[in-house]
């Protein structure tokens, strides 16, 4: 019996690290075999096979509509993810929709379905200004590489706004893009969107404010400028900036301005080292003038 214990103790280690391990979760339901085609067999085709029987059966369907279109996605399958998106999500939860309209984002970039984009962030973002974000709360916690943290409506209005900044400059409605960018390092400044405020800046031919810009980052005035990808970045912009100043033509104007101030300095120095003399229409006077006291 005792032995039984332990046996029995000891497997239930042995599936909990092999949920721990693969991510997986418990169960043998639709969507739990879905995870283990995703996630174990590495079989996304079987995945999204599952992940629809797991809609259809009304399991983890807010789980299921969201990883099956990140698994289209990595297949190339975008659009079908977004139609698959637009047409079930009224099955999901209200607490789902602000994560279903971020894959949404996703798969509006990767499909080129700018406007598209652009129409959803600016509805984000006024769900922000309603208050109506977040659920209600000011912070919401958030997934990146796996890694857990928490984001203000603070952040989260500025990484929108920078989105839909980009959105725009893809549109190359660069005065909007301007206005977006701004307002974003208003909110929350960083080195990234001063690198794309940079790089608006110079699509509009305003070096000298582009480059002051992206100073900003070399000189390490904003949170972000110590990562090496924004460092590298800002570089390249002030590298290629360069390369879009006239210099050629301003150089040619330096050589001339040289030309014509050693010019003037010869003609003081001729006039300093010489007896000045007068010119033909002064000596005229002068004669006049003898003339006239005659």
């Amino acid at each position: 019996m005792e032995g039984s214990v332990i046996k029995k103790s000891s497997n239930g280690k042995k599936d909990d690290l092999y949920h721990v391990i693969h991510k997986v979760p418990y169960g043998d339901s639709p969507y739990v075999k879905a995870k283990h085609a995703q996630l174990v067999d590495k079989d996304p085709e079987a995945a999204i096979v599952l992940f629809w029987k797991a809609i259809n059966a009304g399991d983890k369907v807010d789980s299921a509509l969201k990883d099956m279109a990140v698994v289209m996605k990595q297949l190339d399958r975008s659009e079908e993810a977004i139609e698959a998106i637009k047409s079930f999500r009224g099955l999901c939860s209200k607490n789902s929709q602000e994560s279903l309209d971020n894959v949404l984002l996703d798969l509006y970039k990767k499909c080129g379905r700018i406007e598209e984009q652009i129409e959803l962030l600016k509805r984000k973002l006024r769900l922000i200004y309603q208050g109506e974000a977040f659920n209600g709360k000011t912070t919401r916690t958030a997934r990146s590489h796996g890694k857990k943290f928490q984001v203000s409506i603070k952040q989260e209005t500025a990484r929108l706004l920078g989105n839909l900044g980009w959105a725009y400059m893809q549109k190359e409605n660069y005065m909007m893009a301007e206005v977006v960018f701004k307002k974003a390092q208003m909110v929350d400044a960083d080195a990234n969107k001063a690198c794309n405020l940079g790089l608006c800046l110079m699509r509009q031919s305003r070096y000298e404010e582009a480059y002051y810009t992206l100073e900003e980052v070399l000189q390490g005035k904003l949170p972000g400028s110590e990562e090496i990808k924004s460092r590298k970045r800002a570089e390249e912009l002030v590298e290629e900036l360069s390369s879009n100043l006239p210099q050629p033509e301003f150089m040619d104007d330096l050589v001339l301005d040289d030309d014509f101030v050693k010019g003037i300095d010869d003609m003081l120095n001729e006039w300093n080292t010489n007896r000045p003399r007068r010119l033909p229409i002064f000596e005229e006077i002068s004669s006049f003038r003898d003339q006239l006291a005659c």
